[in-house]
């Protein structure tokens, strides 16, 4: 499988990549708790409407509804024995959007956390992890997907599988984690201890990152922690469109276009090369972010104070380096919404 991706950079400099996935399907009558990836059979045209959003609004790339295609996540709706046939089809009609696009545009195989816990504190074996995203990322491949895009994660453990799977079928992959917690992961990663975990993987992804998290804010200083190490792999940036509130009975995000736009910005002079959303990111934020980084000229890294000028305050006094790690407690891994 030929790195599309890693040349797209090479040629442009930067990527936009898409918005968020529950946002946008919630908006076309998912209902919550609902596993979108039963769409990929069942509505079809509803995924191509999502996909073709991000491509019209101006994406480079977009992610499959794949997040949840895992046989742990499927099985808690009696589906785990369609991870392959729901992998496929979301990289199928993803494959149909990207080849009628009349441009270059890279179709990228969601994989999300199993949402079980691994390593001591846990139940789910490295093995097992590893036959689960193995089973994942072969149906994204045979489906036609351009590169796997490991995200959402927080445990070491849960990543080192999923590089070990992706190793296994030979495709280029992302992978990126979110810094939630006081600026590190749920599990206690750091910007900086995620960049020393990646060097010690057999097989690297040809870009790392943050997706979701608290907010625009906390997301561009952990890039900034990233870029700090000097390292030369492209840096992912996928931050919220704003703060969640509960309005009239529905998530909303109050992150605006121009807010977005600010956003993707900063995220490119703090040192990201692939800047897109993740939850509450719509096509109308989409299109402003493409405007904003198609017109801008790259400059200085954003300090501290200037991003929370900007875009708001951080949820924590510091990112999380040198701190007492985090504690360590059970999660199951959050959907872009």
């Amino acid at each position: 499988m030929s790195d599309k991706l890693t040349q797209m950079i090479a040629d442009r400099g930067y990527v936009l990549a898409d918005g968020a996935t529950g946002t946008n399907l919630f908006n076309m009558g998912l209902q919550a708790g609902d596993p979108p990836e039963l769409w990929n059979m069942d509505k079809p045209e509803n995924i191509i409407k999502l996909y073709k959003g991000a491509v019209d609004a101006g994406s480079d790339l977009f992610l499959t509804n794949s997040f949840g295609s895992n046989a742990s996540r499927l099985k808690l709706h009696a589906s785990q024995h369609r991870v392959h046939e729901l992998s496929r089809a979301a990289a199928e009609l993803g494959r149909e959007v990207a080849d009628t696009a009349g441009r270059n545009v890279i179709v990228a195989g969601s994989m999300g956390p199993t949402g079980e816990i691994m390593g001591d504190a846990g139940t789910l074996s490295h093995e097992t992890a590893v036959e689960m995203f193995e089973e994942q990322a072969q149906g994204l491949i045979d489906g036609g997907a351009d590169v796997l895009w490991v995200e959402t994660i927080s445990a070491p453990e849960e990543y080192a599988a999923a590089a070990e799977a992706i190793s296994n079928v030979g495709a280029p992959w992302v992978g990126t984690m979110s810094f939630d917690t006081a600026g590190r992961s749920m599990m206690g990663v750091t910007s900086v201890g995620m960049v020393d975990m990646i060097a010690n993987l057999a097989h690297q992804p040809v870009a790392f990152g943050a997706n979701c998290g608290v907010g625009a804010s906390d997301l561009l200083r952990t890039v900034l922690g990233f870029a700090s190490t000097g390292t030369q792999m492209p840096i992912v940036a996928k931050g919220n469109a704003g703060i969640p509130k509960y309005v009239e009975g529905h998530i909303h995000y109050d992150g605006t276009p121009e807010v977005m736009a600010t956003y993707a910005q900063m995220a490119r002079n703090s040192g990201a090369q692939i800047i897109g959303g993740c939850c509450g990111t719509m096509p109308h934020h989409l299109r402003a972010m493409r405007e904003a980084l198609d017109t801008m000229v790259l400059g200085a890294a954003p300090s501290l104070d200037e991003i929370a000028a900007t875009l708001g305050g951080f949820s924590s006094p510091s990112d999380g380096t040198g701190d007492t790690p985090a504690p360590k407690r059970e999660r199951r891994g959050r959907r872009r919404a």
